[in-house]
């Protein structure tokens, strides 16, 4: 009767110590502190843990194409898209917002410090071969960046050489070396705002629209992979799209500024 009262006692023990999801996340809501703030505050209110594999967005989303994650939580929304339309989620929601800036040395080699033309800087930066760090690694800011140059009509694959410094690495990794090296680097806003080992950089261009930074969130299809929590990871998402979760990204600061903007859509 003991072994039978241990077993039961066993079976229903087992899915509250498994009431925990994986979400596949840029390394930018990782390194800005965003989750440190924002996990506790979603544990507090469903006890479900959200255990975070901070990648760029491209690693992100072959994470859930394995079936290894059970969200994807990233700001590349022409991967989003994509991602979609391959059936490994059945749905996408815009979260928040924030934008892109372009670190640089204040000694600006390049002359682009104060415009607002993005372009016009990596035309600059091309021109006068200014040291530049890209992250290479597929994630939603390395998407944006090597957007940009093709938006500039320059072939960076082509036209790079050793004043391109390509690391393929997170945007931590990035803006250190970019620090180590005096070297331009595209960042998003939120990661610069809480980096600290600045040294000579700056932001020397923002606010052109085109900086504009989209974060979304999906589910990953359990009819693909059965192991996904569904369930579990709606609710996260459910909760960042509730006026509440809305309301706690908005508060979410540091030395005052506010580093992303609630931006999702309600029905």
């Amino acid at each position: 009767m003991a072994v039978a009262f241990f077993l039961a006692a066993g079976s229903t023990a087992a899915p509250a110590q498994d009431k925990s999801i994986i979400v596949a996340s840029t390394t930018s809501t990782q390194d800005s502190g965003l989750f440190d703030y924002l996990l506790p505050l979603f544990k507090a209110k469903s006890g479900i843990d959200v255990k975070v594999i901070a990648q760029g967005t491209g690693q992100a989303l072959d994470t859930a194409r394995r079936g290894d994650a059970d969200v994807v939580f990233v700001h590349a929304k022409s991967q989003e898209l994509k991602f979609l339309d391959e059936g490994f989620a059945k749905k996408r929601d815009d979260v928040m917002y924030n934008d892109f800036v372009l670190i640089g040395p204040k000694s600006d080699p390049a002359g682009v410090a104060g415009t607002s033309d993005i372009t016009a800087a990596f035309k600059a930066i091309d021109e006068k071969k200014a040291p530049f760090v890209s992250r290479g690694d597929r994630s939603g800011t390395n998407t944006a960046e090597l957007k940009l140059w093709k938006e500039a009509g320059i072939d960076i694959a082509k036209d790079k050489g050793d004043w391109y410094r390509d690391i393929g690495q997170g945007m931590g990794a990035a803006l250190n070396t970019a620090s180590a090296m005096n070297a331009y680097v595209l960042s998003d806003r939120g990661t610069w705002l809480s980096f600290k080992n600045r040294g000579d950089l700056e932001i020397v261009v923002e606010g052109d629209k085109r900086l504009f930074n989209q974060y979304g969130v999906m589910v990953v299809n359990p009819d693909k992979f059965p192991t996904v929590k569904a369930e579990l990871g709606q609710e996260f998402i459910d909760y960042l799209l509730s006026d509440e979760g809305q309301k706690a990204i908005a508060a979410y600061k540091i030395d005052g500024k506010q580093l992303f903007f609630p931006n999702a859509k309600k029905d």
